[in-house]
């Protein structure tokens, strides 16, 4: 539903029929279709699909009834009453409120950079009311209409990125209509409003982690500059398909893996060789720091492995450098993944091998607003 709505907004964009607002085809209604919505209420997606078939089917009927003319009281009365009888769901669920940049998508990666450049743009336009750690509990919070949200919860993953976007820069109105958070439209430019996003997200997901154990809501590992025995190699994004191990462990304790690229995040800066145990070392050192350190909660980060799957998502986190993993590191997973379930074969004694194999078996499916995995 989601694409449909996208796909429809660039025909009208490249007809001419809407314009742009920051760089962007501009949403040109106030509501749109929450398919989201659907996604978590099954009961309503299925009146909505049922709804659909009798539309389609009241279509069809109304159709023959323009060359049958015999039958048209009958045609007619059976396709008023199959409106009238449809399950239509709830428009408060179908149906959600849209602002012109509803369907904006970023052009700024989540890498670590983007990530250092919103911390210090947080620091100098938000920390005041949004707090340190983004749970609303700022020097200046008590003082507002109404009081900041806390972006440690699942709150940026349900909301689409391009009414997140909206919020930043055109600010946030209440029921009432008044407004409750001022916009910063005319501080920021269009990269800095993504760059901020991208700061919040890191900033939600590190204290998802402290407060749960987990990474509840999914999370990328940041876009990284890097150095390679591979020269054509030269960034995270250039292992397209591939589990990236990261690991700040010193490489003298480790061995060459060929379950993932293993790529090593040093203390700081160094321009002598990549060493052979690792595949790739970490050149933008200090950004690199700062990002994971916000998405690992501020825990410690010497002698830590973080492991993606194949579609970069950050799915496990072994902080005892070099020694075995074990099943509680797997901190992005199912919510099924606890219940027991019968074994499809023999249990592999290595633990990493284990962990990789319950994140194929259970990727992650993230949608906007709606349920992972």
């Amino acid at each position: 539903m989601h694409r449909a709505q996208w796909f429809l907004l660039r025909v009208m964009h490249a007809s001419g029929l809407v314009g742009d607002v920051d760089g962007q085809a501009a949403w040109p209604w106030r509501w749109r279709l929450a398919g989201e919505n659907l996604l978590i209420d099954q009961a309503e997606a299925r009146r909505f699909a049922i709804s659909l078939l009798v539309t389609m089917g009241v279509v069809v009927v109304l159709g023959i009834s323009i060359w049958w003319r015999k039958g048209r009281p009958w045609l007619w009365g059976a396709s008023a009453l199959a409106v009238v009888l449809a399950p239509w769901p709830s428009a408060a669920v179908l149906f959600t409120n849209a602002h012109p940049t509803s369907f904006h998508v970023t052009g700024v990666s989540f890498s670590d950079q983007a990530i250092a450049s919103g911390a210090r743009l947080y620091a100098a336009q938000c920390v005041q009311c949004h707090g340190v750690n983004g749970k609303g509990q700022g020097a200046l919070a008590a003082t507002q209409q109404v009081w900041p949200p806390n972006f440690a919860s699942p709150l940026l993953w349900r909301r689409a990125d391009g009414d997140l976007f909206w919020a930043v820069r055109h600010g946030v109105k209440g029921r009432d209509g008044r407004q409750t958070m001022a916009g910063f439209g005319e501080a920021l430019n269009v990269r800095e409003t993504w760059e901020l996003l991208h700061y919040l997200r890191a900033l939600a997901s590190g204290e998802l982690l402290r407060a749960t154990g987990n990474w509840p809501q999914p999370v990328r590992l940041p876009e990284m500059a890097l150095r390679c025995h591979d020269a054509s190699k030269q960034q995270l994004g250039d292992f397209q398909a591939q589990r990236v191990l990261l690991t700040t462990t010193d490489p003298q304790r480790l061995l060459p893996d060929p379950r993932a690229v293993t790529v090593w995040l040093p203390a700081q800066s160094r321009n002598s060789a990549v060493p052979d145990s690792v595949d790739c070392v970490v050149t933008s050192v200090a950004d690199a720091l700062e990002a994971i350190s916000l998405i690992n909660g501020h825990a410690a980060l010497y002698e830590t492995q973080w492991l993606t799957d194949r579609q970069g998502w950050l799915r496990a986190r072994n902080a005892r450098g070099a020694a075995a993993w074990s099943d509680d590191d797997l901190l992005c997973k199912s919510p099924l993944a606890d219940q027991p379930q019968a074994a499809s074969g023999p249990t592999p004694d290595d633990q990493l091998t284990r962990i990789i194999q319950t994140m194929d078996a259970e990727p992650v499916r993230f949608v906007k607003g709606g349920r992972v995995h």
